[in-house]
């Protein structure tokens, strides 16, 4: 019987030496000591390379990712839209500006219930990146004549991937999918060895997924290419934190892609064209602007917030200094189109 309690009392926590007990996993002071490298400058084999087909908005950032899964385990996929992932997974994403490395995010599922956040800064002699301070480090790097790149401290790191259930921007089904937007926003071509759905289903990496993923991939629905571009980036940079499942508020906005049937509209369109907006518009009656106002751009305060970088009024808030004017181009032009809305 004492064997019995023994265990049932390591599983609940209770003797000492449990994983209750342990201090809290933290990162290693170099990025060298992540497990990124095989040797310096070479990275480990194991960590295998992928781009997102709609890449979020950094600056003009140059980015290089890399995700390694432990051995033998697998992604619990069968919530489409939000991937389980398994206790050991490590994610790295390398920012350069003008073609030197500046910083390299860590993110690792240390235990069952905890993810660490980290952020290394590059040397300047791009040999070596060490951990920054939590509260993170400001003014790192020129982005362009007096703007400068800040390294985010791990709240705003939280913020972000969540501080629920974390997880990872950028390796979904929609961001891995086979059936890639060749018009997507800064689209990022596909390299030679990067990681695919395909291959993730393939070898066994994604479990329990819905059985037609690959004959039926993840999508944009969309009407015609400039909305599915649209709403994809719109997916990919504001529907972290406008999204259904964590409302904020007061607030029914919602820009993720979830996987539905087809003909149902995309929440990013859903929630946002011809609907009244509770952030007036600078000079407007209250009531008169509208999220997005089809062949309006000008009275739609969707891209008024994605331009401004005044903190009250900026989107995303946080992870950019330098408004996004290709993507900005583009939105206004798609609203002045009519949204999506007019037939072709």
């Amino acid at each position: 019987m004492r064997p019995v309690l023994t265990l049932l009392a390591a599983v609940l926590g209770m003797l000492p030496g449990t994983a209750r007990d342990l201090p809290a996993p933290r990162a290693p002071r170099l990025l060298s000591q992540t497990g990124l490298y095989a040797a310096p400058g070479r990275v480990d084999t194991r960590n295998r390379p992928y781009a997102p087909q709609y890449p979020l908005w950094s600056d003009g950032a140059a980015k290089s990712r890399w995700v390694r899964l432990p051995e033998g385990a697998a992604i619990d996929g069968r919530e489409e839209d939000a991937w389980t992932f398994p206790v050991g997974t490590k994610f790295w994403k390398e920012f350069r500006f003008h073609g030197r490395k500046v910083e390299t995010r860590f993110l690792w599922h240390a235990r069952p219930r905890t993810w660490v956040f980290a952020s290394y800064a590059w040397n300047a002699t791009q040999t070596e990146a060490t951990l920054v301070p939590d509260e993170g480090l400001p003014d790192v790097a020129e982005i362009t004549p007096g703007l400068r790149h800040s390294i985010p401290g791990v709240t705003d790191c939280r913020t972000c991937h969540g501080n629920g259930r974390t997880e990872p921007l950028g390796f979904t089904a929609l961001q891995l999918s086979p059936d890639r937007d060749p018009g997507a926003i800064h689209g990022e071509p596909l390299q030679p060895g990067m990681l695919t759905l395909a291959e993730l289903v393939a070898a066994g990496r994604l479990r329990h997924a819905r059985p037609d993923l690959l004959v039926n991939p993840p999508r944009i629905r969309a009407t015609d290419p400039d909305t599915r571009a649209v709403l994809g980036y719109l997916a990919a940079n504001c529907g972290a934190c406008h999204r259904r499942d964590q409302p904020i508020d007061g607030l029914d906005l919602d820009f993720r892609h979830v996987h539905a049937a087809a003909g149902v509209p995309e929440p990013g369109q859903a929630s946002t064209v011809g609907r009244p907006s509770r952030f007036t518009l600078p000079g407007e009656a209250p009531g008169r602007s509208h999220r997005i106002l089809p062949g309006e751009a000008g009275h739609s305060t969707v891209p008024y917030r994605m331009a401004s970088r005044r903190p009250t009024s900026q989107m995303p808030p946080l992870g950019s200094v330098l408004a996004d004017r290709e993507a900005l181009d583009r939105l206004r032009a798609w609203i002045d189109a009519g949204a999506g809305t007019r037939s072709r």
